[in-house]
């Protein structure tokens, strides 16, 4: 399940602010992937911007691991930032929902809810006026 909010913000505006959420709900911004400068670095022209910024909690990415080393997988969580012809968007999957894709297991299940939960806190905060 994809779960995107429209912001009021610019580009530049957005990344920070998203950036200052993850921060604030105790996540950290790994790394922040540019797919339209990385693609047009590859000689493929992309009209609109769009980054992905991978997020982890420390703990939380502990907790699963320690449970089902396999699911490193799924890990880092994802959230994106682009644009599209009515203004920019910052979406993410539902962790619970890839969760329940790739294990069955009650613990993990409460795990990607609570991470879930924090993220679309950030992207509210992000997206707030």
């Amino acid at each position: 399940m994809l779960i995107e909010k429209k912001s009021p913000h610019d580009l530049e505006t957005t990344c920070q602010r998203l950036t200052d959420a993850v921060k604030d709900n105790g996540f950290g911004v790994l790394h922040i992937h540019d797919i339209q400068n990385t693609l047009e670095s590859k000689g493929i022209p992309f009209d609109a911007a769009c980054r992905v910024f991978e997020v982890c909690n420390p703990k939380r990415a502990k907790e699963v691991l320690s449970v089902e080393i396999g699911l490193a997988n799924a890990l880092p969580c994802r959230i994106a930032v682009y644009a599209r012809k009515d203004g920019i968007y910052v979406s993410m999957m539902s962790p619970a929902s890839i969760l329940k894709i790739l294990s069955q297991n009650q613990t993990l299940a409460e795990i990607a809810e609570s991470v879930e939960q924090s993220m679309v806190t950030m992207i509210e905060q992000t997206v707030a006026a």
